[in-house]
């Protein structure tokens, strides 16, 4: 007798188990934390909104939209956006310097998200660190401008460093560079371009003075349900049920492959999905599966 797939089996308990959480904060009981290891409040880091072709892209300053994970510096530990403590050897660390406060990305090159994060996010490091970059891109603490604060980073960061580098900026001459350039690095495996808008201060909160260039959109949204596959797809997984921060509710049917289809993320998991633009409804337009959301 075929039995179902795992995630047909247990999304009945999965969702069982949410209701008694919440059951139980409601009526004002603990509830037990998911991980008691140390961890940080999360950072209070600049944020990036997209850019909409209505914004003139002129003078400001681009760069390269790294692929990797986002780190932040405090002066003393290096940690994830979320707060999560990043293991990584001391040979790497040395090169970071004390009490001042760094923002950037964790990078080993276009197209190896999955290994970027194989590699950071392990509780062990390994010599695999050798390969990985961290990508400087704002002094959080620094003062002034942020034409001033790239001054900053400069007189701190070592040219003859061999992880930690300052990531280069290249004033926008306009839309038609702009977009020939977020072309080339897509062309490349990369994700696109960063835009930040000159004499800009740092900003712990989602900014209009960072903006994202891609040729498409990305967000997140949380794992909600199943819907089970038919034809090719019998016996696997047809289509997550996902719900946004905001409540909004879709299904995506699309970019999975046959293992993560016959082994989705399970309820509860968010994960990065990509789309073009909004329906009237204000619901993504052609959602398709990119990743789970590691951080």
């Amino acid at each position: 007798m075929r039995h179902p797939p795992w995630w047909r089996v247990t999304v009945l308990g999965l969702a069982a188990g949410v209701i008694m959480l919440c059951a139980a904060a409601a009526k004002g009981e603990d509830v037990p934390a998911a991980n008691p290891s140390a961890e940080k409040q999360s950072p209070g880091l600049l944020l990036a909104n997209v850019w909409n072709p209505s914004i003139d892209p002129s003078g400001w300053w681009m760069s390269e939209k790294y692929d990797g994970l986002r780190g932040y510096w405090d002066g003393r530990k290096l940690w994830s956006r979320k707060g999560k403590p990043i293991h990584a050897p001391d040979y790497f660390l040395a090169e970071l310097p004390q009490d001042v406060a760094l923002d950037g990305e964790l990078w080993i090159g276009r197209g190896k998200f999955e290994e970027t994060i194989s590699i950071v996010l392990s509780e062990t490091p390994d010599d695999r660190w050798k390969r990985v970059h961290f990508m400087v891109f704002d002094a959080p603490q620094a003062e002034g401008t942020f034409e001033k604060r790239m001054q900053f980073l400069q007189g701190t960061l070592s040219r003859e460093n061999r992880f930690a580098k300052v990531v280069v900026q290249e004033r926008c001459l306009g839309m038609e560079q702009l977009l020939a350039e977020r072309d080339r690095v897509v062309g490349l495996g990369g994700e696109g371009l960063m835009l930040r808008q000159p004499e800009s201060r740092y900003e712990a909160r989602r900014s209009p003075t960072l903006l994202k260039v891609k040729p498409y959109d990305d967000a997140e949204a949380t794992v909600v349900g199943y819907e089970a596959g038919r034809g090719k797809f019998a016996g696997e997984l047809g289509s997550l049920h996902v719900r946004t921060a905001d409540g909004k509710a879709f299904s995506i049917g699309t970019g999975f492959t046959d293992v993560q289809r016959k082994s989705p993320p399970p309820v509860g998991t968010v994960i990065t999905y990509r789309f073009r633009g909004l329906t009237a409804k204000g619901l993504p337009r052609f959602p398709s599966y990119l990743r789970v959301r590691r951080d």
